[in-house]
């Protein structure tokens, strides 16, 4: 597998967390683009960042382009509810390592999300190279699972 682009956002609570991993990524030879904020603002609206950072993984999913997505934020609850906004988006909310593979390995989750205030920066680091690395397992099940999340989101009809 190929290591994917990441798009990262963040709040103001994620900040310090964002410049750490978009640091460590880039030098572990990740793609990583910055989707904000730029600037420390205490009142700073995250959805924006986030909605941003997750469309550009739907985009480049689109376009072929091996993309993943990471929101960050004090809990990374709010972050999480909007990057599922976006169509196309399985945003998972980690926090150990089994919820950050498991986002990959069973759900096949393409944006993970982090609370900045619940986690040591080594520890979310760790919560985010687990998600990364973990590869989607394909079983049947995951799939038909999958499907029929898609079709809710895409059509409205509920499978059973």
């Amino acid at each position: 597998m190929t290591t994917p682009r990441v798009h990262i956002a963040t709040d103001h609570a994620g900040m310090e967390l964002s410049a750490h991993l978009v640091s460590h990524l880039t030098a572990k030879g990740y793609d990583v683009v910055d989707h904000g904020p730029k600037v420390y603002d205490a009142l700073d609206d995250y959805p924006s960042f986030c909605i941003n950072a997750a469309a550009a993984v739907v985009a480049d999913q689109g376009a072929g382009v091996h993309a993943l997505g990471i929101v960050l934020g004090g809990s990374g609850n709010g972050e999480q509810i909007a990057a599922n906004k976006v169509k196309g988006v399985r945003a998972a909310l980690a926090w150990n390592l089994s919820t950050a593979k498991l986002a990959r390995e069973h759900n096949d989750a393409n944006v993970v999300a982090v609370g900045g205030r619940q986690h040591t920066v080594e520890e979310a680091t760790q919560l985010i190279e687990a998600f990364l690395e973990e590869p989607f397992s394909n079983d049947e099940r995951h799939v038909r699972r999958i499907g029929k999340i898609a079709t809710y989101e895409n059509t409205g009809e509920i499978v059973a």
